[in-house]
């Protein structure tokens, strides 16, 4: 896998909560009402690829429910731009603190997705990010993980190009795990195919163990957003 780039989602929290982030992450005061209706506009971008985005984040609806209403105010809950080099969302209800996301700046960035790109990687990259808007975490820093990272081989990949990650970023994307009261709904298995995980190279580990890039939402991803937002 490592012989692919591969540019990492990675985690937007901001301060007081940065000290502990997993916490923040996980906060149930994140989570939407049941029957939201969330709004969501874009500040730019190809409307091909906006489609696209449309397309694949409505795919969340299908199970959860709650709906994201597509539209061009720049007060929407959820603004997404292209702007910025990476791919990240502010976690559920974040997106709603002006002190973090003022208003008419972006609580999303698809800075990888432009067009001509394969449906595989826009469904890959939107569905992610919305799982995201939606309250969910990294799946391989779930409570259930248990990955045996070999830290030094992880720490040097997304220390370069084209992530160019500090160490602290870096465990803290990925080598943090949420404990069980940290989790709204705390898995009983780790999850290897929920879009929510990061592809993982052979090297990465200790043991040999890999994940592949996911590009749809697994039967695990469907059941949980399922529990979270129950109709």
């Amino acid at each position: 896998m490592t012989e692919n780039i591969f540019e990492a989602c990675i985690d937007r929290v901001f301060l007081p909560d940065y000290t502990n982030p997993l916490e923040a992450a996980a906060n149930a005061s994140k989570m939407w009402a049941n029957g939201s209706k969330i709004s969501v506009s874009f500040l730019d971008g190809a409307r091909d690829v906006q489609e696209k985005i449309m397309y694949y984040a409505n795919q969340w609806s299908q199970y959860a429910n709650i709906k994201f209403e597509f539209g061009n105010d720049p007060k929407s809950k959820i603004r997404i731009s292209f702007r910025e080099s990476g791919s990240w969302s502010a976690i559920g209800t974040d997106c709603l603190r002006k002190d973090w996301f003022p208003p008419n700046t972006p609580t999303m960035n698809f800075g990888w997705l432009t067009p001509g790109l394969s449906d595989e990687k826009y469904s890959s990259v939107i569905l992610h990010e919305f799982g995201h808007a939606l309250g969910l975490i990294h799946e391989h820093q779930s409570p259930a993980s248990g990955i045996d990272w070999n830290k030094t081989a992880v720490t040097k990949y997304f220390s370069g190009s084209p992530n160019y990650w500090d160490a602290e970023t870096v465990a803290s994307n990925i080598f943090r795990r949420y404990t069980g009261t940290q989790t709204q709904y705390p898995h009983t298995a780790f999850d290897a195919k929920s879009i929510m995980v990061y592809p993982i190279a052979r090297e990465w580990t200790n043991n040999g163990y890999r994940v592949e890039m996911n590009s749809v939402l697994s039967q695990a991803d469907k059941d949980f957003i399922r529990n979270l937002y129950r109709r």
